[in-house]
């Protein structure tokens, strides 16, 4: 009951910023929408925004409300890019349900606006082959790189959780996922929670193999798109021109997954090539699709926020309701 009637206000707010944002329909968004820029993390070589990026699909897409494409900065962990919207400098992010939840434990200047489903088979623990781990209960006792409050933490504890594992019995070493390699590979912690950005160069390379999978862990993980709250009040349409987009593109990706890899160059070390490019490509054909947030979504992530209150990872249960954007409400 809760839900659905936060569900009802957020609707009605959907309508108000409708209203008091642009005034117009989406075929003539009138002059108070004329030059918006939307700023959003330059995607790199691979996915639904970098081909968007390269045929000029995506501005083309925006142009029909009046706005254009500021690329700022570089794709990477929600954290930051959540501080950045919160700050004014971002518009656009995507990040984990779990990263998000930490990010809206602080005073959050963002909303949820879409979800694709949990990754089924490219996020997971990972061990090194021949290391004598084989399974989440060979962890105990056992350094694990974790990326602090986000995809990896959630799925260490999750999978720890479901097996009846106590969380102190292994050490969690949190380091950011793009400094974790090295230290994997050379035997500095004998696991890694990640997800496929990172996984999928592990596995490509032959030595990494999961022990669990985001399926066999339970993971609630959802991958979601954010938008700056100010930036959805005042161009609604913006929002929903480009969620159209990447649900459109996620489609076509799911479909045929080599089209959207190795976007800008296919060689060198932005380039998926060999054994870790087959990995990708069926990642990619088993992954979800770019859809609006639902009821049961929402209660979802409610259960993640719950998790990581009663892990400790929060300092009290964070309620993600009031920070959804009903999409399709949006005009």
């Amino acid at each position: 009951m809760r839900i659905q009637k936060t569900l009802s206000a957020l609707a009605a707010l959907a309508a108000l910023t409708a209203v008091t944002g642009c005034g117009t329909s989406e075929a003539d968004p009138g002059p108070k929408a004329a030059g918006i820029t939307v700023r959003i993390p330059d995607p790199g070589n691979s996915g639904v925004l970098a081909l968007g990026k390269k045929d000029g699909s995506l501005d083309r897409a925006l142009a029909k409300v009046h706005a254009k494409v500021e690329w700022t900065g570089s794709a990477g962990p929600f954290a930051p890019a959540a501080q950045a919207m919160n700050a004014g400098q971002l518009d656009i992010a995507t990040g984990s349900i779990t990263s998000g939840i930490t990010s809206l434990a602080q005073t959050p200047g963002f909303a949820f606006f879409s979800a694709t489903a949990p990754d089924p088979v490219g996020e997971g623990i990972l061990a090194r082959k021949g290391s004598g781990i084989d399974r989440i209960e060979d962890l105990v006792g056992k350094k694990v790189a974790v990326n602090q409050g986000g995809t990896g933490e959630y799925l260490l504890l999750k999978a720890l959780a479901d097996h009846h594992i106590p969380a102190d019995k292994v050490e969690r070493v949190y380091l950011r996922p793009d400094q974790t390699a090295a230290v994997f590979n050379t035997g500095k912690v004998d696991a890694w929670a990640v997800w496929s950005t990172y996984a999928v160069a592990e596995l490509g390379g032959g030595k990494a193999k999961f022990i669990a999978d985001g399926k066999q862990i339970g993971s609630d993980n959802y991958s979601l798109n954010a938008v700056r709250t100010d930036f959805a009040k005042q161009h609604p349409e913006v929002v929903k021109a480009l969620y159209a987009y990447l649900h459109e593109g996620s489609v076509k990706e799911k479909k045929d997954p080599g089209a959207y890899l190795n976007v800008i160059t296919d060689a060198g070390p932005q380039a998926v090539t060999g054994e870790a490019k087959r990995i990708q490509t069926a990642f990619t054909a088993q992954g979800g699709t770019v859809e609006p947030i639902t009821r049961a979504d929402i209660k979802r992530f409610d259960d993640v926020a719950r998790f990581y209150a009663d892990q400790k990872v929060t300092k009290a249960k964070v309620d993600v309701a009031p920070h959804v954007i009903d999409v399709e409400k949006l005009s």
